[in-house]
């Protein structure tokens, strides 16, 4: 039931109504979906039945209330209660339903969990977490600073696990490279996260490897390249990244058949800042006709016409583009649908542009393993929302070494083996 409201828009309590209507809103969505999703699984299973024509699974009564923390708030709800007689024939052991909203011992939803790591990043401690989100949830509902804790660990276990699973069966065709500069609880003021991120054979995308290490290191990418390869990971097809990153030396020591793709967005950013402010709009839109032309040769035309434009008056920045050019029109060799996606590392760029601006810097206190983890479940949770990159089904021509030409298959996979 609502409360009412007192002349200055808060209720009895002292808390604001409107919160208080949306916690009563999302209790009762909860309620009913739960009751709904109980209701389908009764009668989908009322053909099962007992010796004496008894049905062997009805519902219960409710469990007790419980408690349990979301984005909207703390809300209250009674769980329905289902009696499930049924055997596993395999097993001989009673068998349970189980709720997909609400699964057993649930307390937080998953959203809530998500902002636990973009906390720590913030610099509070896990005491700190509790006021923190009590003033935003009006509760600190299974949130204690044990619950937290308990978390954290967790989530390095996870992250170890990650950075050990097995890559054998994994095929990744593209992969973007970057080090990322969050300046959060990492003991060295040099020290970036290093990310590689994949696409594989179906088109999907997928956090490849997250560990830290040193941007312009040649070593620590190596280190990293070593162990995915260590752990059965295939050379990709094409990497992208920046051009000042130690990881192409990396790669050439580790992967030497990769074919190599300079980021655009860096490119453009390095050759702007060798020029003057006033000729930086121009020579953007010269550099746009290159990256956007609508295939190699004519990108190939618009890059002699950036350097006859600017390569007398601003030769370094005119040498950036053309002592690069095999590496920055290499994505024109793949299919025009993947273009989008292989001429920048924007993948990266824009699932840390959230993190890499809400952080700040944090000195002290924290260890660089929880910093870690708290990024790797902040991406592992960005990554549910990634889409597929444009035409999936030629990833897969890609790897089996199709020929592409202005963007378009030219001889399938068989013709090549042969």
């Amino acid at each position: 039931m609502l409360s009412v409201v007192n002349a200055d828009g808060t209720t009895a309590d002292g808390s604001s109504l409107i919160d208080e209507i949306v916690r009563e809103g999302a209790r009762r969505m909860l309620a009913a979906a739960l009751e709904a999703e109980v209701n389908a699984s009764i009668a989908e299973l009322a053909d099962q039945r007992d010796d004496k024509g008894h049905r062997l699974v009805v519902r219960n009564g409710y469990h007790q209330p419980r408690k349990v923390t979301t984005a909207a708030g703390v809300v209250e709800v009674k769980a329905p209660r289902v009696n499930d007689r049924r055997v596993d024939e395999a097993t001989g052991e009673r068998k349970r339903f189980s709720s997909a909203i609400l699964p057993p011992w649930c307390r937080k939803s998953p959203k809530i969990s998500e902002v636990l790591p973009l906390l720590y990043l913030h610099g509070l401690s896990s005491g700190d977490f509790v006021p923190a989100l009590e003033q935003f949830l009006g509760s600190s509902a299974g949130l204690s600073p044990a619950t937290v804790t308990r978390l954290t660990q967790q989530w390095q276990a996870d992250h170890a696990a990650f950075m050990d699973r097995d890559l054998a069966e994994v095929d990744y065709v593209y992969v973007w490279a970057d080090g990322i500069h969050l300046n959060v609880r990492l003991e060295e003021a040099k020290a970036c996260v290093l990310v590689l991120i994949g696409v594989r054979a179906d088109g999907s995308k997928e956090l490849v490897a997250l560990k830290d290490g040193y941007r312009e290191s040649a070593e620590s990418w190596a280190d990293l390249l070593r162990d995915c390869a260590r752990r059965g990971m295939r050379a990709p097809v094409l990497a992208v990244g920046d051009g000042a990153l130690g990881f192409w030396k990396a790669l050439a020591e580790v992967f030497p058949n990769t074919r190599e793709q300079r980021c655009w967005v860096h490119k453009t950013a390095n050759v702007l800042d060798a020029m003057p402010k006033s000729a930086q709009p121009g020579a953007k839109k010269a550099i746009q006709d290159i990256y956007n032309a609508e295939d190699k040769q004519h990108a190939q035309a618009a890059i002699k016409t950036f350097a006859k434009l600017y390569g007398a008056k601003f030769p370094k920045a005119a040498k950036k583009i053309t002592g690069d050019e095999a590496e920055l029109l290499a994505f024109f060799d793949f299919p025009a649908e993947h273009w989008i996606h292989l001429r920048t590392t924007n993948p990266i760029e824009s699932t840390f542009s959230t993190v890499r601006l809400r952080t700040k810097v944090t000195r002290g206190a924290g260890s660089r393993t929880a910093a870690l983890a708290m990024v790797f479940k902040l991406v592992e949770s960005a990554q549910a929302r990634w889409r597929a990159v444009n035409a999936p089904h030629l990833v897969a021509l890609v790897r089996a070494g199709a020929r592409f030409e202005r963007g378009q298959l030219v001889e399938r996979p068989e013709v090549v083996a042969a």
